[in-house]
């Protein structure tokens, strides 16, 4: 490997999330992992794309994975489009209908089914739009100057 860059996340859920991430890069999208909703919720990836549309993915490595998440559906109310995210071997029948469908590895991702859109109030998007950046801006903060990140409290 020629950098650190090229190092592969250690879970395979970061795997996909990396995958993820560079899969709706080349679709014009911005994504930030991680993100914690108004709720409390944190959703594995939520991606702004060029037109301001907000999407969020939701990162799935195995049945017991999909089966034990209780949460998801407390995403829907934050999203215009939400996707689940699995690799090859994810038995993809388990994934409701009405959801989109991501196709991942740890390298790209490919949209298999798209999600239905139901377009978010103005002023939701407008506090998530602000909530991405701010969290986007946060964690870039936290990168260039670790030790000053760590008075702020979690991201």
């Amino acid at each position: 490997m020629d950098s650190a860059t090229d190092l592969l996340p250690a879970l395979p859920g970061q795997r996909l999330q990396r995958g993820v991430a560079r899969g709706l890069r080349a679709l014009g999208f911005a994504c930030v992992e991680e993100m914690v909703l108004a709720t409390g919720l944190r959703v594995d990836i939520m991606a702004l794309g060029p037109k301001g549309e907000l999407w969020v993915v939701e990162c799935k490595s195995c049945r017991d994975d999909f089966r034990t998440d209780r949460k998801w559906q407390g995403y829907l109310d934050y999203c215009d489009r939400f996707f689940w995210a699995v690799d090859a071997d994810f038995p993809a029948d388990l994934l409701p209908e009405g959801t989109g469908l991501i196709l991942a590895d740890a390298y790209d991702a490919e949209i298999l089914r798209m999600a239905p859109e139901t377009p978010l109030a103005g002023a939701r998007r407008k506090a998530m739009t602000q909530a991405f950046a701010r969290h986007a801006a946060l964690r870039l903060q936290a990168l260039r100057d670790p030790m000053g990140a760590a008075g702020e409290g979690r991201l």
